[in-house]
């Protein structure tokens, strides 16, 4: 995997904006809060504060995960949706395109994760020490070579749908850790955060923001 870190330069694209939340469309490539160092410097928490000073975090997506992605604009909005996201009161569903086509319209993967050290920030099945997660899926579309997967996780997991969809023999196209050969080769990886469905801070009303994926 290339180390070095281009991130896109496109503009913020607010999906959704009150008096308590800020929702937008993280592009692929960028980092959700910064990394080790200057030249990690660059992030959507960065770049969402220099336009909303009071933003404040509530979760991150991968890098290379683009789609919907929650600020909170005030104190109390991080606390009543990190207690949401802490207590997975939240609905996440994802598209992807995989390699292959799976056998199933639809499963549960239920399998333990947990950080493969001598290789990190890659991840890995254990059913000894692995801490649980499970994934929702359904196949949207059979594309030939390829499909389109709907994924709903339960659990919050780092890089939990894309070892998941490995376990599957279906790894996500374009993923830097963990597809290899003819499935590697893509622009970018097709992970994208299609909605999010959380009770919103004032007045605890159910709020759906979505975006279609770029791919």
């Amino acid at each position: 995997m290339d180390a070095t870190y281009y991130p896109p330069m496109d503009p913020l694209e607010v999906l959704h904006l009150d008096h308590e939340v800020i929702l937008l469309d993280k592009p692929a490539g960028l980092l959700s809060v910064p990394g080790k160092g200057p030249d990690l410097a660059d992030c959507l928490l960065a770049r969402v504060q220099g336009a909303f000073p009071d933003a404040l975090l509530v979760h991150r997506l991968d890098r290379d995960t683009s789609g919907v992605m929650i600020f909170a604009l005030t104190r109390h909005a991080q606390r009543h949706l990190g207690l949401q996201f802490e207590k997975r009161m939240t609905k996440k569903t994802y598209i992807a395109r995989v390699w292959g086509v799976p056998l199933e319209k639809s499963g549960t993967i239920d399998l333990p994760l947990i950080v493969d050290w001598p290789n990190r920030p890659r991840q890995m099945v254990c059913h000894t020490t692995g801490k649980p997660a499970q994934t929702d899926w359904r196949m949207v579309k059979d594309e030939g070579e390829t499909s389109r997967i709907r994924l709903s996780p339960h659990t919050g997991r780092s890089h939990q749908l894309r070892v998941h969809m490995l376990s599957l023999g279906h790894p996500i196209l374009g993923d830097p850790f963990y597809a290899s050969g003819p499935s590697r080769d893509y622009p970018r990886m097709m992970l994208h955060s299609e909605e999010l469905r959380f009770k919103h801070p004032d007045g605890g009303q159910t709020t759906r923001i979505r975006s279609k994926a770029p791919f």
